[in-house]
């Protein structure tokens, strides 16, 4: 298999983003990347040959087109190609200039403006401007919205459309995450003329590619957008094949059927690589782990928490579901902020200790632990499951899982329709946005995160209103022990994806958040 370097490695490479990532809120332009092989969109200079219909191999239908709700990978990864952030993440995961060319901060801290590209239309033809944004940012800190990142907006007072290309906001106390909050597609900015119920039928984004057609449970194809403000896609067209397989997936590319899949089995991917595909393998952000709803019997005790955490050997997890492909994690995967995964009460398995919880819990006897987990988004999901009950009934702990098709895990994760979830949750190169959204009382996710505390609310506050690197990195360390010694979720493993791609395919960059976005400067060499 043509991979790249190990896993240690590539995550080190990406701690060269941290000052960038730590957001010091000061003024960011298109002039930062001069000298550069950087394009205006931070993403990579674009080279290759024009034209061309790329087919992409993706295991299931997105479950929603409206960026504001997506959660699902393969909603996020189809969505983020149409719709546009103010700010972005390029390849090393650094915050670079999206629908905003720059922006300045009061030296309070408690305002930023940011000046709009004067080019930029939507794909309807309509042109983007100060009201657009203020639209969407409102409609995402709205709780009748149920926007999954309102909570990247948490400090925010108020929306100003100062002009036709100036949109000021006025922070309730300083946020030196903001920046990197804003890079993600549940804060596109979307037409001030839009509804919910039309864009998830026909999407109308500003971005490198627009909607084109669905074909439900079997394709969905994007065209190039001609109108791009940034340096003009390559590729005339991207479709998203629908095949539920990944082992059909690889009969297909190999086939020459498809030209690209991002696969999350390592088997899978060992299989796919030959003379004329590639596999290339990138160290994920994201992260596996055990979720627990603390609100509800037996997990609002923390002592059956603790009881369970010790029971579990993370290692062999990791080794069973995913072939030791990967590296045991704490709750932070922020490169700058990573967290100790041997900063808790077990680090490593300890069924004596884990019995003594469950006494002091009053479930000498052993319990009933309900789990679900979804099938069809990612591979080693059932395998992680049956692993942890194997070895909780160690301890007597008896898990029934419940294996549900990912649309229905979905809903039943939003609506915190659960005990216990085996989870694969999104990283991101700030911790505040990975874990401000569901560890803070008024995180748009707390219900979904089952657990809150004072002492995370001023932690996190703290986190937000401290630019310095070296002084937020105390804090998380802070937060992430408060999360590990109350048992809060069990954080299992960080795994890698397997971009796949056959010899035509050029410039495509896979990066450790996931996203796909360098689509938009791929091209086929045909």
């Amino acid at each position: 298999m043509a991979r790249s370097n190990s896993y240690r490695s590539r995550r080190l490479s990406v701690v060269g983003a941290t000052t960038a990532l730590m957001l010091t809120l000061a003024a960011c332009s298109t002039g930062d990347t001069s000298g550069s092989d950087s394009d205006s969109n931070g993403n990579g200079e674009n080279a290759g040959t024009a034209g061309g219909d790329l087919v992409l191999g993706i295991t299931s239908d997105p479950d929603t087109l409206f960026p504001w709700k997506a959660t699902q990978f393969q909603s996020v990864h189809f969505v983020e190609n149409i719709y546009d952030t103010l700010t972005e993440l390029d390849e090393d995961l650094e915050v670079v200039p999206g629908l905003a060319e720059d922006w300045d901060v009061s030296e309070d801290g408690l305002t930023v403006t940011f000046h709009l590209r004067d080019d930029v239309t939507f794909h309807d033809g309509s042109t983007l401007d100060a009201d657009d944004v203020k639209f969407s940012f409102e409609a995402i800190m709205d709780e009748d919205t149920a926007a999954v990142s309102a909570a990247s907006l948490a400090s925010v007072e108020s929306v100003e459309a100062e002009d036709e290309h100036t949109v000021v906001l006025n922070l309730e106390s300083p946020d030196a995450a903001l920046p990197a909050n804003i890079a993600v597609v549940g804060t596109s900015i979307l037409s001030a003329d839009d509804t919910e119920e039309e864009l998830n039928t026909a999407p109308n984004g500003t971005g490198a590619f627009k909607f084109e057609t669905r074909d439900a449970n079997q394709s969905l194809t994007l065209v190039k957008n001609d109108d791009y403000w940034g340096d003009e896609p390559l590729l005339d067209s991207v479709e998203f094949r629908i095949i539920p397989e990944e082992t059909s997936i690889v009969a297909a590319i190999q086939s020459g059927n498809i030209h690209m899949a991002v696969f999350d089995d390592p088997l899978v991917a060992d299989t796919a690589a030959s003379d004329s595909v590639t596999v290339e393998e990138t160290p994920l952000l994201s992260y596996h782990a055990l979720q627990f709803n603390a609100r509800q019997e037996p997990l609002d005790d923390v002592n059956v928490r603790l009881a369970i955490q010790c029971a579990i050997d993370r290692d062999e997890v990791l080794d069973t579901a995913a072939l030791g492909e990967g590296e045991v994690t704490g709750p932070i995967t922020s490169p700058a902020y990573e967290s100790d995964p041997d900063a808790r009460p077990c680090p490593t398995k300890d069924v004596d200790k884990a019995k003594e919880y469950l006494e002091e819990a009053g479930y000498s006897d052993g319990l009933q632990l309900d789990v679900m987990v979804s099938q069809g988004e990612y591979a080693t999901s059932v395998d992680e499951a049956q692993n942890v009950k194997s070895q909780l009934a160690d301890v007597g702990i008896d898990v029934d899982i419940e294996v549900l098709e990912i649309g229905t895990y979905v809903d039943r994760w939003i609506d915190a329709d659960f005990t216990a979830a085996i989870a694969l949750n999104g990283g991101n190169p700030d911790p505040d946005g990975m874990y401000g959204r569901y560890f803070t009382s008024n995180g748009n996710l707390n219900e979904v995160a089952g657990y809150e505390s004072d002492e995370l609310d001023a932690l996190f506050k703290e986190g937000k209103q401290t630019a310095d690197p070296e002084d937020r990195k105390p804090i998380y360390d802070e937060i992430s022990r408060e999360l590990e010694d109350n048992a809060v979720w069990v954080w299992l493993f960080t795994g890698y994806t397997y971009t796949a791609m056959n010899e035509a395919v050029e410039g495509f960059v896979p990066k450790a958040n996931e996203s796909l976005l360098s689509l938009r400067s791929t091209s086929l060499n045909q």
